[in-house]
């Protein structure tokens, strides 16, 4: 058989059918949901699927009227969706690399244009960053998750995993800021100055910083800054 032939290519690049768990990456940027009742993805994710799966727009009063307010007051990016039904279902986010975490009553937070699919029994939360909210996008308003179950995160290239130890903050560009372990509190610190508002400083004005015990992932390119993937 030739390797370019049609059949080598489809070999090569060709579903994994025996997969079982509910998250599996097919590609290291597709997910594969393998759907026995609902879950919640990224609005326009959905890439395939087969089966009989139905898909509805988060609804106004859908996770309470505390997270409706929220989402209107800080005009959060995310927008969800709910494929329900039974299949496989396919999803991805403008090629980025995708990387599965599985909670055990553990918290995770998580860069709202970051987050592609959770599992429907974990509980969720808008936090904002009110210090800078308005000032700047991306980065700001994040996404609270805890309990039992898996979560599918995405980031620019192959992420990397930083780790805070006490007395040794480790700060972060916001816009490069994919999640964090829920327990840390990051503040913002700024670097505003005359020669910042004539555009001669470094360009880096806000941070974040991380102190205390636990983990940041990073991505290597900005949120909203085109990257050649």
């Amino acid at each position: 058989m030739s390797k370019y032939s049609i059949d080598e290519f489809i070999r090569q690049t060709v579903q994994n059918e025996r997969s079982t768990e509910f998250f599996e990456l097919e590609t290291p940027r597709i997910l594969e949901v393998n759907l026995k009742d609902k879950v919640w993805a990224k609005m326009g994710s959905m890439v395939a699927y087969n089966g009989r799966i139905k898909f509805e727009r988060e609804g106004i009063l859908e996770h309470g009227v505390g997270r409706m307010l929220k989402k209107a007051f800080t005009n959060e990016g995310i927008q969800l969706m709910k494929a329900q039904g039974n299949g496989e279902l396919y999803l991805a986010d403008q090629g980025k690399k995708i990387s599965i975490l599985e909670l055990d009553n553990d918290t995770i937070t998580v860069n709202g244009n970051d987050l592609l699919a959770f599992e429907p029994g974990i509980d969720w939360d808008i936090k904002m960053m009110k210090k800078i909210a308005g000032m700047m996008s991306g980065g700001l308003f994040n996404i609270t998750l805890s309990g039992r179950g898996m979560v599918a995160i995405t980031s620019h290239y192959e992420p990397l995993t930083l780790l805070v130890r006490p007395g040794i903050p480790v700060m972060t560009d916001p816009q490069a800021t994919v999640a964090w372990s829920g327990h840390l509190e990051p503040k913002i610190r700024t670097d505003i100055s005359y020669r910042t508002l004539l555009g001669r400083g470094s360009g880096e004005s806000f941070q974040m910083e991380f102190s205390g015990e636990g983990f940041i992932i990073v991505q290597s390119v900005e949120e909203g800054v085109q990257s050649k993937e």
